[in-house]
C-alpha cells in the first residue's frame, strides 16, 4: 500500500509532507521550495501554471491568475463575504446555476474545487517525484471553522485531483499533533492553537494527555472566522497606498487592474519586511499614466503605520479566543502553551496581542508554515495503521439542527461535540392528514433557522393520514470523522425511510465531479503530450545548432549533393520549429531526416578524428623512439666506461 500524504491546502500557500518511519519529511517542490503559492494561472495556449511560475506572471495576466480561491470554496454567490471579494479580486466571480460562487476565466466557468484541485495535483506530483511511486491517498486540512459545505467542497477538490481523501482534518488540530509528538513534555497539557493564515482564522483549545502509553489529542473547543487573514491585511495596505497616491497625484489606481496586481505584490512584500524592520519603501515606477505623462509611486511605510492600519483586524481575532476559552470550560491561566500557526503570526503586533490575551509568550519552536502539513502526515500514518500511539478526538465547530414550527432552529448536535457522533430525535406533523414532511438542515448558532446556513433539505413522503402531532418521525444526525453530516428521517409507523449525505442545495453533483475528474485526467494527458512536444522541439533546436556548426567545419569536404541534402533537411526542420507546429511526429520525422542526411558528414568527422588521433599517436611514438635512442646511446657510453683502479697514497 502506498503512503498517505498530508496536505495543507492553504489560502496563500500550500505544503505537503510524508512520514518516513517516525520522522516527518516536508517535501520540496520542483522549484526547490517547501511551500507552494496557492496561485493558478490559465494561459492563452491552454497551459495551466501552478505555484511560483503562476505568481511570477500575475502582474501581466491579472484576470486569468487566480489566488485566494479557498475563500470561495463551498460558498453561495449571495454570501456577503463573496460579494466583498467581487469588489476586490481582479478575476471575475460569477453565479453558477446552482447558486454557488464560481470563477470565469478565458470563457471557462470553473468551480472553486476544480481550481483548488490544480494546487492539490501539484502537491500530489511533488510527493510522487520524491517517493518515485504513485500517490493516491491523502489527508487534507481545512480551517476548523469551515462549515459542512466547505468541507465537502474540499473533499471534492481532492477527488478531482485524483486523490482519495482518507480524512479531512482541522488545521489547528493538525498543528497540535505536530507539536505534541515533537515535544517530550510528560503529563496532561492544555494548549491553545492560534492559527492566522492567508485567508482564515482559527483558535482551538486542545488537551494533550498520556493515556496508557498513547498520546490522546482531545479538542475541547474551536472558534474562528473563515474570512479573516493575511489577504485582508494586504488589502488594508493597498487601500492606504491608493488613498495616498490619489491625494498626491489625483489618480485613482483602484480602477486599474494591472496597477492593482503590482500593488498587491508590493503590499505583501512590505508587510513581510515590516515584521523584521521598522520601515520599508514601496517604489513602483510607471504605475500608471495620464495626459501629463507617466506616474511613479514612491511611498515609505513604517511598522507603526502598518499596525495602525490593521489594528482592528488583529482585535477581531481576540473575541473568538474568549469564546473558545469559555466553551472549553477552562481559564486563560490554565493554558500551558500557546502555539502560533500561519504566516501572519510572524507579525510582531500579532504576537504581542496573543501574549497580552493569554498572559504568556507564545512558543517559537513550531514552524508556522509547515506544522499543519506535518500534522496531516502524522494523521495519515495513523490511518494507514503504521502508528498506534496517537488518538485524535476532534469536534464539530458549529451547531447542527433542523427548522421546526415557526422557523425555529432546533439544535440536534451542539457545537464542540466530539466527532464522530450520532443523535436522534422524534418529531411530528404540524397539520392534520399531512402526508409528507420537508426536513431542512441548518448549521449555525442563531435561534431562528433563517439566520443560519442552510446545508440541505429533503422530503419524507407517504406518511399515513392522521391528526397533527400523531405520526412519529425520527430524525437522525450522524457526523463522520471528516466532520461531514449524514441525515436520515424515518416514519416509525410505516418504517419508511429517507437518508441523505448533506450536500448543500449548491455543491457539485456526482456527475459534475465525475466530469471534472475526467477533464483533469485529460489535462494530465495533454500536459504529458505538451511535455513530449517541448522535448522534441528542444532536441530539434539542439540538432540544428550542432549540424550547422559541423557544416561550417566540414561542409567543404562533402560532395555538393550530400551538402545540399543536409541543408534541405535542416531547412525543413527549422521551418517546422519556427511555425510552432504541435505535430510531434512531424518534428521527430524531420529530426530523423537531418540525422540520416548528416550520416556521411558524421563518418567524415569520425574519420578525421581517427586520423588526427593516429597522427598524434604516431608523433608521440616517434618522439618516444628518439628519446629511447638517446637514452640507449647514453647507456652504451656508460657500458664502455672502465672503472679505474686506484691506490690511496699515504704520505709519510
Amino acid at each position: 500500500m502506498g503512503k498517505i500524504i498530508g496536505i495543507d491546502l492553504g489560502t496563500t500557500n500550500s505544503c505537503v509532507a510524508i512520514m518516513e518511519g517516525n520522522s516527518v519529511k516536508v517535501i520540496e517542490n520542483s522549484e526547490g521550495a517547501r511551500t507552494t503559492p496557492s496561485i493558478i494561472a490559465y494561459m492563452e495556449d491552454g497551459e495551466i501554471l501552478v505555484g511560483a511560475p503562476a505568481k511570477r506572471q500575475s502582474v501581466t495576466n491579472p484576470r486569468n491568475t487566480l489566488y485566494a480561491v479557498k475563500r470561495l470554496i463551498g460558498r453561495r454567490f449571495e454570501e456577503k463575504e463573496v460579494q466583498k471579494d467581487i469588489a476586490l479580486m481582479p478575476y471575475k466571480i460569477m453565479k453558477a446555476g446552482n447558486g454557488d460562487a464560481w470563477i470565469e476565466v478565458r470563457d471557462q466557468k470553473l468551480a472553486p474545487p476544480q481550481i483548488s484541485a490544480e494546487v492539490l495535483r501539484k502537491m500530489k506530483k511533488t510527493a510522487e517525484d520524491y517517493l518515485g511511486e504513485p500517490v493516491t491517498e491523502a489527508v487534507i486540512t481545512v480551517p476548523a471553522y469551515f462549515n459542512d459545505s466547505q468541507r465537502q467542497a474540499t473533499k471534492d477538490a481532492g477527488r478531482i485531483a485524483g486523490l482519495e481523501v482518507k480524512r479531512i482534518i482541522n488545521e489547528p488540530t493538525a498543528a497540535a499533533l505536530a507539536f505534541g509528538l515533537d515535544k517530550n513534555e510528560k503529563g496532561d497539557r492544555k494548549i491553545a492553537v492560534y492559527d492566522l493564515g492567508g485567508g482564515t482564522f482559527d483558535i482551538s483549545i486542545i488537551e494533550i494527555a498520556d493515556v496508557d502509553g498513547e498520546k490522546q489529542f482531545e479538542v475541547l473547543s474551536t472558534n474562528g472566522d473563515t474570512f479573516l487573514g493575511g489577504e485582508d491585511f494586504d488589502q488594508r495596505i493597498i487601500d492606504y497606498i491608493i488613498g495616498e497616491f490619489k491625494k498626491e497625484q489625483g489618480v485613482d489606481l483602484s480602477k486599474d487592474v494591472l496597477a492593482l496586481q503590482r500593488l498587491k505584490e508590493s503590499a505583501e512584500k512590505a508587510k513581510i519586511e515590516l515584521s523584521s524592520s521598522q520601515q520599508t519603501e514601496i517604489n513602483l515606477p510607471y504605475i500608471t499614466a495620464d495626459a501629463s505623462g507617466p506616474k511613479h509611486l514612491n511611498l515609505k511605510i513604517t511598522r507603526a503605520k502598518l499596525e495602525a492600519l490593521v489594528e482592528e483586524l488583529i482585535e477581531r481575532t481576540i473575541e473568538p479566543c474568549r469564546v473558545a476559552i469559555k466553551d472549553a470550560g477552562v481559564k486563560v491561566g490554565e493554558i500551558d502553551d500557546v502555539i502560533l500557526v500561519g504566516g501572519m503570526t510572524r507579525m510582531p503586533k500579532v504576537q504581542e496581542k496573543v501574549k497580552e490575551f493569554f498572559g504568556k509568550d507564545p512558543r517559537r519552536d513550531v514552524n508556522p508554515d509547515e506544522a499543519v502539513a506535518v500534522g496531516a502526515a502524522i494523521q495519515g500514518q495513523v490511518l494507514s495503521g503504521d502508528r498506534k500511539d496517537v488518538l485524535l478526538l476532534d469536534v464539530t465547530p458549529l451547531s447542527l439542527g433542523i427548522e421546526t414550527l415557526g422557523g425555529v432552529m432546533t439544535k440536534m448536535i451542539n457545537k464542540n461535540t466530539t466527532i464522530p457522533t450520532k443523535h436522534s430525535q422524534v418529531y411530528s406533523t404540524a397539520d392534520d392528514n399531512q402526508s409528507a414532511v420537508t426536513i431542512k438542515v441548518f448549521q449555525g448558532e442563531r435561534e431562528m433557522a433563517a439566520g443560519n446556513k442552510l446545508l440541505g433539505e429533503f422530503n419524507l413522503e407517504g406518511i399515513p393520514p392522521a391528526p397533527r402531532g400523531t405520526p412519529q418521525i425520527e430524525v437522525s444526525f450522524d457526523i463522520d470523522a471528516n466532520g461531514i453530516l449524514h441525515v436520515g428521517a424515518k416514519d416509525k409507523a410505516t418504517g419508511k425511510e429517507n437518508r441523505i449525505t448533506i450536500k448543500a442545495n449548491s455543491g457539485l453533483s456526482e456527475a459534475e465531479i465525475e466530469k471534472m475528474v475526467k477533464d483533469a485526467e485529460a489535462n494530465a494527458e495533454e500536459d504529458h503530450k505538451l511535455r513530449e512536444l517541448a522535448d522534441a522541439r528542444n532536441q530539434g533546436d539542439a540538432l540544428v545548432h550542432s549540424t550547422k556548426k559541423a557544416l561550417t567545419e566540414y561542409g567543404d569536404k562533402l560532395e555538393a549533393a550530400e551538402k545540399e541534402k543536409i541543408e534541405t533537411a535542416l531547412k525543413d526542420l527549422e521551418e517546422a520549429l519556427k511555425s510552432g507546429s504541435s505535430d510531434k511526429a512531424a518534428i521527430e520525422a524531420k529530426i530523423e531526416a537531418v540525422a540520416t542526411a548528416s550520416q556521411k558528414m558524421g563518418e567524415k568527422m569520425y574519420a578525421d578524428m581517427q586520423a588526427a588521433q593516429g597522427a598524434e599517436a604516431a608523433a608521440a611514438g616517434a618522439a618516444g623512439a628518439s628519446a629511447g635512442a638517446s637514452a640507449g646511446g647514453a647507456s652504451q657510453q656508460q657500458d664502455d666506461v672502465v672503472d679505474a683502479d686506484f691506490k690511496e697514497v699515504k704520505k709519510d
